[in-house]
């Protein structure tokens, strides 16, 4: 009994060391670069307050991090570490899956500082950005091939422009992968739409989407189908020139296509 009372008289006590300890981060905090009201104590250079914003950003403390490059930005203009602290404020937009800001910020990073040492870095994030911004294969969401492209496709623009553009460029083999995997994807979104007028015998909208599959994406896997699909829509328009030409680009492409034999007997009906 008498425990009990004894412990009962200092559980307030207690119960204040428990939340100091909870409150030790917070007072560590207080007395570094953040007070315990939230005020950021900046450095005295543009390179001190630059990395204080690295290391804000690594342990995810997003607003104070953009403060510190922020305030290297205004009151450092003419600093090296100015350009850096922009081009770090779209890595943590990227960095919180705010995609379509960061490309953005990427974007206008490149086009203010076109000969920067960070350029291609920008550049090649800018497209990686629209990318993870595009529709994925989430399984309780339809297939990303029947979704809105336009993200997709602002991707393979800003891919096929860096590998022009930019031929010395270290990310140069990624952006190429990144290409064939996003023109892939469009490929096949365009075989989708040119199947939904197959099943529907709308002959000339279903050649018109597997004519513009071959144009834009050649080599995909969706291609070898989408010629035979070509020739056989063309075929029932009495479009004979048209489903010769699919059904031969077909053949010379590929010779070992198991779509050989069906393609050279109607071939051989349409002369």
């Amino acid at each position: 009994m008498r425990g009990r009372r004894f412990y009962a008289m200092f559980r307030p006590l207690m119960r204040t060391r428990v939340l100091l300890f909870a409150l030790l981060p917070l007072l560590a905090c207080a007395s570094g670069r953040v007070s315990f009201t939230g005020e950021i104590r900046y450095a005295k250079t543009a390179e001190e307050n630059y990395r204080a914003g690295l290391d804000e950003m690594k342990h995810e403390n997003w607003v104070e991090a953009g403060k510190f490059y922020e305030h290297v930005r205004v009151k450092y203009p003419f600093s090296r570490f100015a350009a850096l602290a922009e081009l770090r404020q779209a890595d943590s937009k990227f960095l919180q899956g705010r995609f379509l800001e960061a490309a953005e910020s990427y974007t206008a990073f490149v086009t203010a500082h076109p000969t920067h040492e960070e350029a291609d870095y920008a550049a090649f994030r800018a497209a990686l950005s629209r990318y993870d911004d595009a529709p994925t294969d989430f399984v309780l969401f339809p297939p990303a091939y029947e979704k809105d492209q336009k993200e997709l496709r602002a991707t393979a623009e800003l891919l096929r422009a860096f590998v022009k553009e930019r031929p010395g460029a270290k990310q140069l083999p990624e952006a190429r992968k990144l290409l064939v995997e996003v023109q892939g994807k469009l490929a096949a979104h365009e075989a989708y739409v040119g199947d939904f007028y197959w099943k529907r015998e709308r002959w000339a909208g279903a050649a018109m989407r597997y004519q513009g599959l071959v144009r834009d994406f050649p080599g995909s896997s969706q291609e070898p189908e989408a010629l035979l699909r070509m020739g056989k829509a063309y075929a029932r328009l009495d479009e004979k020139f048209q489903a010769q030409q699919a059904l031969q680009k077909l053949l010379a492409r590929y010779p070992r296509d198991p779509r050989r034999a069906e393609a050279e007997k109607l071939l051989g009906k349409l002369r």
